[in-house]
């Protein structure tokens, strides 16, 4: 990344010229009025002629003074308190120059904390070098670079929401602009996030654009001797197809011992600690509501270590319907379809919370299953359409 130049903010000095006798260029302060060498604010018989004192004092009713509060103008933004004037005298025993106030770069941007994998929390390590109004690590249109004619990277929005969700950096190419230094010109295809969206990839926040993988989503429902569907459980892979486990007795119907459900993988643009979860409903998943049923739901807990990349979570776990209630909903699911849903709640590695804005889960994905006579040609006419929509399962992008 090219780096803006970096420039050093001196406090401001004021020159108080009331009272004062504007003489001839390179008259200052005499001691005694008599034209000696200039002095220092409150030397015995110093008087100010004209010009400046010694040491940034200004002369006032004719006398070298240091400046008053009333004439200060204060420490300029970006700068610490202590920094002192580099073209004034601090003496051997005066203030350090201790450069910049780190926090100034993060004054409307502030940095976000970091939540790691042992539960502490910290405080982003280092700034950005440059200066307040020219961080490094945004290459600010206006602000000076060189060579001329480069090409860097650009981002005009808040730090928190760079590369997350649909936001992108821009390109900026350094312009001409004095002798020896040139300054970014306009960042031209950034995308950044939508003022409006709270979730999602719009939104521009951790956990906005991602895949969960899940390599099994198949359920095995159980029938009695008249076919009706009296309860649930899942399968598991065996050479690498779904398989329902050997039904001897039920419900409830236990799931084959030394199982689990499937295995599963995220790949999300931020790291952080997830708990993911797949809850089956009977329902549309285009038109969900509070109010259908569940079937099952299972959840599997990672500390996800690097953003972008696929890392394997541990496998979701077997599972059977267990009251009367769900195994009523497994009917329901079977005679007229249903709907698995995919949500998170977590913490990024920023504590950044990730939820559904009121600390719910997020539902990021929902699939839709298939009534289960489509599985079992020929497809009855009524149920043509809608078997050609729906599918058995799947992965979620989001």
């Amino acid at each position: 990344m090219k780096h803006a130049m970096k420039h050093r903010v001196a406090t401001k000095r004021w020159v108080a010229l009331a009272s004062c006798w504007v003489g001839l260029i390179g008259a200052g302060c005499s001691a005694g009025g008599g034209g000696g060498p200039s002095c220092r604010a409150g030397e015995e018989g110093c008087e100010c002629l004209s010009g400046e004192c010694v040491g940034g004092a200004v002369c006032v009713d004719g006398r070298c003074e240091a400046p008053s509060g009333g004439m200060d103008a204060g420490t300029p933004e970006g700068m610490d308190a202590g920094m002192v004037d580099p073209m004034g005298d601090a003496g051997p025993s005066g203030p350090a120059d201790v450069g910049p106030n780190p926090d100034a770069f993060f004054a409307e941007d502030p940095p976000p904390m970091l939540c790691l994998e042992d539960g502490s929390m910290v405080s982003d390590p280092t700034p950005p070098g440059g200066t307040p109004e020219c961080p490094d690590d945004k290459n600010r249109e206006g602000c000076r670079c060189a060579p001329v004619g480069e090409t860097a990277p650009c981002w005009p929005g808040l730090r928190v929401n760079r590369n997350r969700g649909q936001c992108m950096d821009g390109v900026t190419t350094c312009e001409p602009f004095d002798e020896f230094t040139g300054r970014w010109g306009p960042c031209e295809g950034a995308v950044l996030p939508d003022p409006e969206a709270r979730l999602g990839p719009a939104s521009c926040r951790c956990f906005s654009a991602g895949r969960w993988e899940i390599d099994n989503l198949s359920p095995c429902f159980v029938s009695d001797g008249t076919g009706t569907v009296t309860g649930a459980v899942s399968t598991f892979l065996s050479g690498g197809a779904p398989s329902c486990p050997s039904i001897s007795s039920g419900p409830p119907f236990p799931p084959m011992p030394g199982t689990t459900w499937s295995t599963n993988r995220l790949t999300v643009d931020c790291e952080g600690r997830f708990e993911l979860c797949y809850t089956l409903k009977a329902g549309d998943a285009e038109s969900p509501s509070d109010a259908d049923c569940v079937v099952a739901r299972v959840c599997t807990e990672t500390w996800y270590e690097e953003r972008d990349a696929t890392q394997e979570l541990p496998e979701l776990p077997a599972w059977n319907t267990m009251t009367a209630a769900e195994h009523a909903c497994a009917r329901q699911f079977s005679e007229s379809g249903g709907y698995g849903e995919m949500s998170v709640r977590g913490l990024s590695v920023e504590c950044d919370p990730i939820d559904d804005g009121e600390g719910g889960e997020y539902v990021f994905n929902r699939v839709n299953y298939c009534p289960s006579a489509c599985n079992e040609p020929p497809v009855p006419p009524e149920l043509e359409e809608e078997c050609s929509r729906c599918m058995a399962g799947g992965s979620g992008s989001f």
